[in-house]
């Protein structure tokens, strides 16, 4: 069986960035790095990142951080409806 994958959104606070959201994107590694891929947003983290989206992958039942992207709030708006339409894509058809 292929590992969960999920994406974590997180926050940038004035200590480190605070996860807010969580999304279950299932086992299907292809359509996970897809969907990443298909978003909005930088791949370098920087001290000027508000926001960032993380593609995660259990293994082991642990988290293991495969990819990121970091956000600004726009972006993090039109990221949210591509996520909401995908999932509710691959759980109804």
């Amino acid at each position: 069986m292929e590992s969960p994958f999920y994406l974590l959104i997180s926050l940038k606070t004035p200590k480190n960035y605070e996860p807010f959201g969580e999304f279950n994107l299932g086992h299907d590694r292809e359509l996970a790095y897809a969907l990443f891929d298909s978003l909005d947003g930088n791949p370098k983290i920087d001290d000027q990142c508000r926001f960032h989206i993380d593609l995660i992958e259990t293994v082991d039942a642990l988290p293991e951080q495969i990819r990121s992207k970091c956000c600004k709030l726009e972006e993090l708006s039109t990221n949210m409806k591509l996520i909401a339409l995908e999932i509710f894509r691959q759980k109804n058809l």
